[in-house]
């Protein structure tokens, strides 16, 4: 079980998400009746109907209140300790297979409220749970080290349990009272209200503009969906209009959307100042054990590369054609594919793009794809984008995705796939207890697989053209995954210091200062981008701020997972064993821990050098292949 002050459960790193979630159409399209079986994943493999999930249930409620039989006796003996500790892992173990399935069902079709209903239903059951387990963390230190380390010697079944007990332990300055912990936990839904509320606002109640393109297309509804589409429109006039129009409608509301993300922000103070934490940041970063250097050895490696994030966009300025740049020529395609893909292309694409991975890797990969553990193309009402939730330990994991046989779809396959061996591998190797890996690797086994991808592609003899678009989908990757998620991280972090401080936070001030991170990141004073002020608002938009410094670990993933693909496609003997020894641990290591031992420390700068050696390597090769194109 993991015991620690705040219950960590495998969720975070074992539901994994390519897309949030965007708005649900309206209409009622009929489903296709002819969608290939192999194509739809097959949920009696978690509960036979929905009557067995709510029995279930049930029983995990009234399975719930047993605990309280527990209060005080965690020191009686290594048999009562053991027997509190397998109560908890069962009750989460069934928890998260009654998530899982609720989670499936419901974005099959987003439009069936008894699918949602239940998922909620799903979802308040870790509220309860938090609660009921709230007394363990405080009782387990008041025990001590000394008589637990007793136990675990004495009792061989509490050492799957070990690891988290010691977690426990070790964050003993940073654990109250039962009664204090109590209040904290009772807290939690208090405390979640701004993220609530900044949802609300996103997706409900902010009125969005219409605009009619140049070709005379009427755009009725601009709202975030609509603007990740025709923010990419070729046209440079449209773009801007479509910028104009949806940033000045978030800039409305910019001292309300500030005084909800401010008051988050306090909240992880709060928090933070409460335990005891030197900062937000160290806090946030102290369930994983992550050291604070790596988040500042991050911003400090962005920010010293941002001359190679300069060359990206004079690039795209090249292949655009433009005479100068501006933010809202970031987004459109700069080159073009001429072909599709099957999602049978995809899967040999995978296998044999992942060679490096070894046999024991790609023979969970062949036994993934004969069975339905996926849901893979789109239709009516299914949630948008994609993901890998594995957290049914007992089962196996499943892939959403929308294919619709773009190069793009082919590498989300294979990074959900990346996902979901992780989990496979982690189940082999791992009791439940030390099953959950966290999304500083979780993230990073996904990426890989993109790397690999793209760098067998570009192995191949192809035409410029065809050489050039992969290039293209790299680099963008590079600038979208490192690039902009630490200048996000960057922002997160200046704000929290801001109230840390004792500065009062307003939307004014995030626009101020998230204007000025877009014009250092972008290379606005060195003429190689304009940022328009206008769109300053942007911060508003990102609601990855409401998930307490997260954002910084897509970042460390591409360079930790390009770190291992550099190592295996220049022959390093060790790497494949390395790698395989991160996704098979689970999580019974610290994570920057795991990593370093294979050779990979994410707080030196050393993997963010390996990244950036290769986004300047395949600029090299693409502006060769310009020059050759006369371009």
């Amino acid at each position: 079980m993991k015991i620690t002050r705040k219950l960590r459960l495998p969720l975070a790193a074992l539901m994994t998400s390519t897309a949030m979630l965007a708005s649900v159409p309206s209409t009622l399209p009929v489903y296709a009746t002819d969608m290939p079986q192999a194509t739809v994943w097959d949920l009696t493999d978690l509960y036979a109907n929905a009557d067995s999930w709510e029995a279930e249930r049930q029983q995990v409620l009234a399975n719930m209140k047993e605990l309280d039989a527990y209060r005080g006796r965690l020191g009686e003996s290594a048999t009562t300790l053991l027997a509190v500790s397998d109560k908890i892992s069962a009750l989460q173990k069934s928890a998260l297979r009654l998530l899982v399935y609720a989670t499936l069902s419901a974005d099959e079709d987003l439009r069936v409220s008894e699918t949602q209903e239940r998922r909620s239903l799903a979802q308040s059951l870790f509220a309860e749970f938090s609660q009921a387990t709230s007394f363990i963390a405080p009782e387990l230190l008041e025990v001590g080290p000394q008589k637990i380390e007793g136990f675990i010697a004495s009792e061989p079944g509490l050492a799957k349990h070990a690891f988290n007990i010691r977690d426990t332990l070790r964050q003993k300055d940073y654990t109250l009272s039962k009664e204090a912990e109590k209040v904290l936990a009772n807290a939690g839904d208090v405390l979640s209200g701004p993220g609530q509320i900044y949802g609300l606002m996103a997706n409900a109640s902010i009125p969005w503009p219409s605009i009619t393109l140049s070709n005379g297309e009427e755009v009725k509804l601009l709202n975030q969906s609509a603007y990740s589409k025709y923010r990419a429109v070729q046209n440079r006039d449209d773009r801007k209009a479509v910028f104009d129009a949806f940033w000045g409608t978030w800039k409305q509301y910019e001292a309300m959307l500030g005084a909800t993300l401010g008051t988050h922000v306090k909240g992880h103070v709060f928090r933070a100042k409460s335990r005891g934490y030197e900062n937000a940041l160290a806090s946030a970063v102290s369930g994983s054990n992550i050291p604070t250097d790596v988040y500042r050895t991050l911003v400090d490696a962005a920010n010293d590369n941002l001359a190679s994030m300069h060359r990206y966009l004079k690039l795209r300025q090249r292949l655009l054609g433009l005479e100068d740049l501006h933010y809202y020529d970031i987004y459109p395609e700069v080159t073009a594919l001429d072909r599709t893909f099957s999602v049978d292309d995809a899967k040999e694409m995978t296998l044999v793009s992942l060679q490096p991975f070894g046999e024991k890797y790609l023979g969970h990969l062949k036994e993934g794809f004969k069975e339905d553990w996926m849901h893979v193309l789109p239709q009516p009402g299914k949630r948008p984008g994609a993901y890998m939730f594995g957290s049914a330990y007992d089962v196996h994991p499943y892939v959403l995705l929308n294919f619709n046989g773009g190069f793009e779809d082919v590498s989300t396959f294979s990074h959900e796939w990346g996902h979901a061996v992780h989990t496979l591998l982690s189940r082999e190797n791992q009791p439940f207890e030390n099953f959950s890996y966290t999304t500083f690797t979780a993230e990073l086994a996904s990426t890989t697989n993109e790397v690999l991808l793209q760098e067998y592609m570009l192995a191949k003899d192809l035409p410029d053209e065809e050489r050039l678009y992969y290039i293209d989908r790299a680099l963008e990757g590079i600038r979208g995954t490192f690039f902009r998620q630490t200048m996000f991280a960057e922002f997160e972090l200046k704000i929290h210091e801001m109230q840390e401080a004792g500065e009062a936070l307003s939307g004014a001030k995030m626009t101020a200062l998230y204007l000025d991170l877009l014009k250092k990141y972008h290379g606005h004073d060195e003429g190689v981008m304009n940022i328009d002020d206008a769109y300053a608002i942007e911060w508003a938009y990102i609601p990855h701020f409401y998930r307490n410094f997260y954002v910084y670990q897509y970042a460390t993933s591409i360079s930790g997972g390009t770190a291992f693909a550099e190592r295996m496609l220049a022959g390093d003997e060790t790497a494949t064993e390395d790698y395989i020894k991160v996704l098979e641990a689970g999580g019974s290591q610290y994570p920057y821990e795991l990593l370093t031992a294979s050779k990979v420390d994410l707080a030196s700068k050393t993997p963010y050098e390996t990244l950036i050696n290769r986004m300047n390597r395949l600029m090299d090769e693409a502006e060769n292949i310009l020059d050759r194109m006369g371009k």
